[in-house]
Parts: structure tokens; C-alpha cells; sequence
């Protein structure tokens, strides 16, 4: 069952489309709610309930400073598809936010994207960015949303699958609602259900679920690095040197 005990939560990725719904649902649900900003200047459009603290996720000082006293970490930041930032932005800063850690265990929620998968794309780097949470010996939910607010008005019950065998590479993989993602990964946080699971997050038609334990507690868990059924065509031993020495040092048993 989930607990009913607040938290302090901190929003990487704040001011992205989805983080600021992030950060408005887990003030709304009554946790203590930090928002890692970039510039100070954009915090404006953030609940003004949260608190905010300004810092580089390239920075493992700036990350122990926004680190400090929280429980749980929601991870939304996002490069642009194809983008050349992909491996600082969906990699580097979860593996800096686990350096800045120093072992310390929190929940973690990371979002990343369906199709994550599929090879020869820049999701290679979302998928492990996901390895190095699996890896860290913390508690965590890994959700892989799929297209952001696509869905019609009447679509809002989450379905989660898993395997992501969806890879289309548009909305026919399954669309969602930026603000149905924010409400499944802030209520991840606090459900014991959802602990070690990975899926994919789609909306079909019918209202929202009242709780989503029921659904977190329907899911398989990860035994491994990779997601429960995902397919092995991600070699570890073929990963880059700098991947592997990560997964080595992140690791926490």
C-alpha cells in the first residue's frame, strides 16, 4: 500500500514540460518539493509552493547541495530527439545525481520514453541512464511515457504494459497526458508496489484510476539492469568503457 508519510522530493528537470507538472502534483500530494533549476529566472512558472535551489547537472557539488535531506529524486530532464546532448543530458545527469549520492539511498522515479529499445537512436543513452538506476540499489519506478498529450479528452486511464515492443516511432505507439505522467511518477514514490518495476505509460479511453497501486501491483519486477522482458540487443560487455566503469562504480548491492 502506499504510505501516507510526505516527503522531500527533488524535480530534476523542473522546468520542462513535464517537471512542472512534476512539481505541482508532489506539492499538491503534501511532500516537500525542490526544484533544481538552472536559472533562477525561470523558476517563476513553477508552483510557488516549492522550493527552488539553482544548480548545474553537470555539477556534482551543485547536486549534493540540491540533494541535501531529500528522500526521492523524480528525473524528467530530456534532450531533444537526436540531439547531441543526449548523452550529457539523459545520461550524465543521472549518473552525476548517483555520484553526488555517495551511496546514500533514495527512491527514485525516472522517466524516459517508449521505444527506448529500439537501437541506433539516441534513446540508447535514456536506456542507460535506466541501467545505472537498476544498478544503484535503490528503490525506483521507470516509466517510459508515451507521446505527451496526444491523447483525446476522453482517454485518461493509465495503462501500463511492459516489454516495449511498441516502436512505431509516433503516437500510434500509445499517447499520454503530461499531467498523467507527473501524477504516476510522483505516486510511484510512495507505493511499495511499484518498487523495481519498469513499463511503458499509455492513456486509453475511460476516466482516470482513483488509486494506481492496484496497477503498479499487476506489473512483473526487474531481476536485472534490463527492464522485466525487454529485449537483450544492448550488450554490456560491447557498451562503451566509460558506460561499464559507471555501471561498476554506481553499482551499490
Amino acid at each position: 500500500m502506499p504510505t501516507t508519510t510526505p516527503l522531500t522530493v527533488l524535480a530534476v528537470g523542473a522546468t520542462g514540460s513535464v517537471g512542472r507538472h512534476v512539481v505541482a502534483e508532489a506539492v499538491r500530494q503534501g511532500h516537500t518539493t525542490r526544484a533544481l533549476v538552472r536559472d533562477a529566472s525561470r523558476a517563476s512558472r513553477l508552483d510557488p509552493s516549492a522550493e527552488t535551489v539553482v544548480g548545474s547537472l553537470t555539477s556534482v557539488d551543485d547536486l549534493r547541495r540540491a540533494l541535501d535531506g531529500v528522500d526521492a529524486v523524480v528525473f524528467t530532464q530530456g534532450a531533444a530527439y537526436g540531439s547531441s546532448d543526449a548523452e550529457a543530458v539523459d545520461y550524465g545527469a543521472v549518473a552525476n545525481v548517483l555520484r553526488a549520492l555517495d551511496g546514500r539511498p533514495v527512491r527514485i522515479a525516472l522517466m524516459t520514453a517508449i521505444g527506448v529499445t529500439r537501437r541506433a537512436t539516441t534513446h540508447d543513452w535514456k536506456r542507460r541512464s535506466e541501467r545505472l538506476v537498476r544498478a544503484s540499489g535503490n528503490a525506483y519506478t521507470i516509466v517510459r511515457p508515451g507521446w505527451f498529450d496526444y491523447n483525446d479528452d476522453d482517454q485518461l486511464q493509465n495503462v501500463f504494459l511492459q516489454g516495449d515492443t511498441r516502436h512505431a516511432g509516433n503516437s500510434s505507439d500509445g499517447v499520454i497526458a503530461r499531467a498523467q505522467i507527473a501524477r504516476v511518477l510522483v505516486d510511484s514514490l510512495t507505493s511499495d508496489a511499484a518498487d523495481h518495476t519498469t513499463f511503458e505509460l499509455v492513456a486509453e479511453r475511460g476516466p482516470a484510476q482513483t488509486d494506481l497501486d492496484p496497477v503498479f501491483a499487476a506489473l512483473d519486477h526487474d531481476g536485472t539492469i534490463d527492464g522485466v522482458r525487454d529485449q537483450q540487443n544492448l550488450p554490456v560487455d560491447a557498451e562503451p568503457a566509460s558506460v561499464q566503469a559507471d555501471l561498476r562504480d554506481l553499482a551499490r548491492s
